[in-house]
């Protein structure tokens, strides 16, 4: 007689089915549904009225009481945790990485600040090679194209026209890794350099502009799709000379960034900005500096020091000893805002934290939104909607309760 031989385990990816959660689907919020992932993809997602297990065995996550968001994307960020992207050290890099995707952000960009052109292109090596092995999206050079009337936190002394050598130059840099840079359109080369921008494939975003309404105009018509951190760094909204604020908000073809920490923006200055522009053209970002996820301190931008108090980060000296530099934000605080103090609904709020940013970078194929065979990046919220578990390609960074 043959000897009796165990079942073995069914070969492939682990399952994981998360159910009893609100879900939040590109079509709109359902309540208790099912996600089930396999390996780091998402194999499926159901309503309740689709219930159902899968065949096969499954880890069962109950998540009654919490909702499932996608994970966030941040398309502009400058380090946390105390680490820099402007540093050129992978280690601190990662950290920075570590901390913003701990707080739900499974997608970032790497923002640099303005320098030197060559110590822009060291800290483009290191990142370049971070986006290759798939830890971040992209790299963003904030700077050194900017208005020095309109400089923020950026050194004056290191700002420069944008002659579309030098933007040639760091984007070359980036080795193909380039996904966006702000620049002043208004300045020498401007124009030429959004359409260099455009033509190489990397979004160009105005900001840190002191520039008009027809020549905010002209740079979306010669190729510019973002407006970086709208309000902050550039003119404000004028009766009879509207500036760049308006022709951004008007323009169909920009996606608006918007830093809700509640310093860079009034809530009602949001809510307006939403309104005009639409909630698919909005992307919520942090503009974090090392100083997330931290205590009060001070911390390094760039070549500069900040002051952070009350998690307010400011220049500690210099000519622009005052200014805000950057947030200590980070976009699960972001998310609790929006839907908790600025009236936005959740499905206003995913857009802005997740579907719109993941389509910016022309991601929104794998990340984004809570469908099958996209990533298996999420986040779970509690009833209050305060972060209660982080996932990023099927694995838990932050375990909900029970897990």
């Amino acid at each position: 007689m043959a000897q009796h031989q165990p079942a073995q385990p069914p070969s492939g990816p682990r399952r994981t089915v998360l159910a009893g959660a609100r879900i939040a689907r590109p079509s709109g919020v359902v309540d208790g549904g099912r996600i089930t992932v396999e390996g780091h993809r998402i194999a499926a997602v159901h309503t309740r009225d689709l219930d159902g297990f899968e065949n096969g065995p499954a880890h069962l996550v109950d998540l009654s009481g919490h909702l499932v968001v996608p994970g966030f994307v941040d398309v502009h960020v400058h380090g946390g945790g105390g680490g820099s992207f402007s540093s050129a050290d992978p280690g601190e890099c990662m950290t920075a990485i570590d901390t913003h995707r701990r707080h739900g952000t499974t997608t970032m960009v790497a923002s640099t600040v303005t320098g030197e052109l060559s110590d822009l292109a060291r800290q483009a090596a290191v990142l370049a090679e971070l986006v290759q092995q798939g830890e971040l999206a992209g790299i963003h050079f904030e700077g050194p194209f900017i208005s020095p009337h309109r400089c923020g936190a950026h050194q004056p002394g290191l700002l420069r026209d944008p002659d579309p050598s030098d933007v040639r130059k760091l984007i070359d840099a980036a080795h193909g890794t380039a996904a966006m840079m702000t620049l002043a359109p208004e300045l020498p080369g401007g124009l030429a350099s959004v359409r260099l921008l455009a033509d190489a494939g990397v979004v160009a975003a105005i900001g840190h502009t002191d520039s008009s309404y027809d020549a905010t105009r002209q740079a979306i018509d010669a190729g510019a799709t973002v407006a970086t951190h709208l309000f902050n760094a550039m003119p404000p909204l004028g009766h009879r000379a509207p500036g760049p604020i308006a022709a951004l908000l008007e323009d169909e073809r920009i996606t608006i960034e918007l830093i809700n920490d509640g310093t860079h923006l009034h809530p009602s200055v949001l809510q307006l900005a939403v309104r005009e522009a639409g909630a698919a053209r909005v992307a919520f970002i942090t503009d974090a500096m090392g100083a997330a996820g931290m205590d009060d301190g001070m911390f390094p931008l760039g070549p500069m020091q900040v002051e952070v108090r009350e998690g307010v980060a400011r220049i500690s000296e210099g000519p622009t000893a005052g200014s805000i530099a950057g947030s200590t934000l980070t976009l699960d605080r972001a998310f609790r805002r929006a839907v908790t103090l600025d009236g936005l609904t959740v499905d206003q709020a995913v857009a802005a934290l997740c579907a719109n940013p993941a389509r910016l970078l022309g991601v929104d194929d794998r990340v984004g939104s809570l469908e099958a065979g996209k990533d298996a990046d999420l986040v779970v919220l509690d009833a209050a909607y305060r972060l209660a578990g982080v996932m990023r390609q099927g694995e838990w960074l932050v375990r909900p309760p029970g897990v």
